[in-house]
């Protein structure tokens, strides 16, 4: 049984995060999706909160059919050393220290890391701006 382990903030769920859930969960026969803490996001994105709770990100994410399992998470690069999985996947746009500091551990300890594009034409940030030109007008 391969367990597929995918992390993010999903904070606006959207078409996008649902075809990276799908696409995910196809990789093996169990999806663990763990979602970021909202003290976290705010730690080091203080321009950017996240909108919802940690816990509504997690039932909404946990709601998605493809997703067997959430878990909340702070830092990537520990989280992937504490939870047992053969698949990681991220994102496209996942290129950050911490990021990459997970994938040369997966890769050090036997870990498949799978690299899935974004969904074009669809991300939380342009849906956070739109709806703040939305707002304005």
């Amino acid at each position: 049984m391969k367990t597929v382990f995918t992390v993010g903030v999903y904070d606006l769920i959207h078409f996008g995060h649902v075809e990276l859930f799908r696409k995910a969960r196809a990789l093996g026969d169990r999806l663990v999706v763990a979602v970021q803490d909202s003290d976290w996001i705010t730690r080091f994105k203080p321009d950017s909160p996240a909108v919802n709770s940690t816990e509504m990100r997690m039932y909404m994410v946990g709601a998605i059919r493809y997703v067997d399992e959430v878990i909340s998470y702070q830092d990537v690069a520990s989280i992937v050393k504490q939870v047992p999985f053969d698949i990681f996947v991220v994102g496209g746009d996942q290129k950050h220290s911490g990021f990459l500091e997970a994938i040369e551990w997966c890769k050090a300890h036997g870990k498949t890391v799978v690299r899935l594009p974004r969904t074009e034409g669809i991300s939380t940030s342009e849906l956070k701006e739109h709806i703040r030109s939305a707002n304005k007008a």
